[in-house]
This record gives structure tokens, sequence and C-alpha cells, in this order.
């Protein structure tokens, strides 16, 4: 089995997440073509050219997203709203 170093399992993840959302998208793009019989030539085509595009930008913005995330919500050992908002 393939073991990539655990520094790198933010591309891992990237490359995981960016390929199932694109197969997923471009299967559901591609269901028109089921009646023709070209489905599956469509949606590989589809898929490789969304995930081209896509994991560029899942790579360079999941900092960010993750950074956003993070001060969008709180731990559970942070005060809450919910305390303050009792008082």
């Amino acid at each position: 089995m393939l073991r990539i170093p655990r520094r790198f399992s933010h591309f891992v993840y990237g490359v995981i997440q960016s390929g199932l959302t694109c197969a997923i998208a471009a299967g559901i793009a591609s269901f028109p073509f089921i009646a023709t019989g070209t489905f599956v030539t469509h949606w590989a085509r589809s898929w490789v050219f969304a995930w081209v595009i896509m994991l560029p930008v899942v790579l360079f913005a999941a900092p960010a997203i993750r950074r956003l995330s993070y001060l969008l919500t709180r731990g559970e050992d942070d005060p809450g709203q919910i305390n303050k908002a009792a008082n």
C-alpha cells in the first residue's frame, strides 16, 4: 500500500475530495446521455476536465476555508452564546 508522509495529508485529502465531488457532479451532468448510450464517455471526459480545474482550487482554497470555518465555530470548552443569553 502506498504510504505518503502525514505532512502531505492535506494534499491527499484535497485529491480525494475533489475527485469524488467532480465524479458525482459529472455523473449528474451526464445523466441525460444515458438514453444515447454515451453516458460513460461523456461522464469520463466531464470528470477529468472538472477534476483538473477543481484540484488546484481545492488545494489552494482549503487553508482559507479551514480558517473561516474555525472563525465561524466555537470549541466545546469555549464560553458559548447560550450561556451569555441566559444571563
